[in-house]
């Protein structure tokens, strides 16, 4: 099932909610449930695509892995056990109203590697390995264009190097999942899972906030009052002409769309705030003094 479209399989949308997701599964569960397809293979197999398809797409989390690294890339990382994990099916078929669940919460039939069903209430629990984390630190032009990092952490009493691919908009705080890469569990269960943890790194020139970037410019007091052009850096290593309007107050924030950070998940991209400073002389030369007394004098 691994090749398999998600969305395609329960017959939603990307965008779809997570009320239409389970109503696509309910509708379908319902048609190819054993207790409704009376041993007919195809449809069996079909209930278990839809199945997996939904235990995915109804984890915030296993949805976010699943929309950032597609298919292929998604189950390289997830097995099959990981995509049925603390997913309660009993509680859901119970919910839809099925039968054909055995005494314990199991399903009549195997799940491929095994039956995420059927293992419910077998026997008790096994402790899953404490989960890592591992902060990384990237630079903004990292963040907009997505890199190819290699970390090195310690696991299983050694240090182990992997490769990860970062993708475009993981701002500060936003995690990456690498499973079985914790640590190993003391009681038998699985691994933990690995975390990677982004955070910025100082920079001379942004700051930021979510996916907006935040830049200061200076302007002197006449460029204020008349009006002129400043050049603004950008990500891509480029300037760009802003223009600033006569009358300009200090503090001014001005907006330049679409010039921020992109969105880790899904279209869009952050703004490129530019704040305007005004520099004003602590000291004046005489002739400055004059201009400034005439100006005075014409009522400004």
């Amino acid at each position: 099932m691994s090749g398999n479209d998600y969305y395609g399989t329960l017959g939603v949308k990307k965008s779809a909610t997570e009320n239409e997701i389970k109503k696509a599964y309910r509708k379908l569960a319902m048609k190819h449930h054993p207790d409704h397809s009376k041993g007919n293979k195809a449809s069996e197999e079909k209930f278990k695509a839809i199945s997996e398809a939904y235990a995915v797409l109804s984890d915030k989390e296993k949805r976010q892995q699943y929309d950032t690294f597609g298919s292929t890339d998604f189950h390289q990382r997830y097995s099959q056990e990981d995509i049925f994990k603390n997913f309660d099916f009993g509680n859901i078929f119970r919910e839809f109203g099925f039968r054909g669940m055995n005494s314990r919460g199991g399903s009549r039939f195997s799940f491929g590697g095994g039956d995420p069903f059927g293992n419910m209430g077998r026997r008790p629990a096994q402790t899953k390995g404490s989960d890592l984390i591992y902060e990384l630190p990237l630079t903004y032009s990292e963040i907009a264009a997505g890199i190819d990092k290699k970390i090195s952490f310690q696991h299983k009493g050694r240090t182990e190097n992997i490769s990860v691919k970062i993708p475009k908009g993981m701002i500060a705080g936003k995690k990456l999942r690498i499973a079985g890469k914790g640590d190993i569990s003391q009681f038998g269960g699985p691994p933990g899972d690995l975390y990677i943890q982004t955070k910025t790194t100082g920079d001379p020139v942004f700051t930021s906030r979510e996916y907006d970037l935040f830049v200061d410019r200076q302007i002197k007091l006449s460029e204020s009052l008349l009006g002129t052009t400043v050049l603004i850096p950008t990500l891509d290593g480029k300037e760009l002409s802003l223009k600033i309007p006569p009358g300009t107050k200090h503090k001014t924030k001005m907006r330049l769309t679409g010039r921020g950070l992109p969105h880790m998940k899904g279209s869009g991209t952050g703004d490129l705030y530019v704040s305007i400073h005004i520099i004003t002389p602590k000291t004046l030369s005489a002739e400055q003094k004059d201009l400034l007394k005439k100006l005075a004098d014409t009522g400004m």
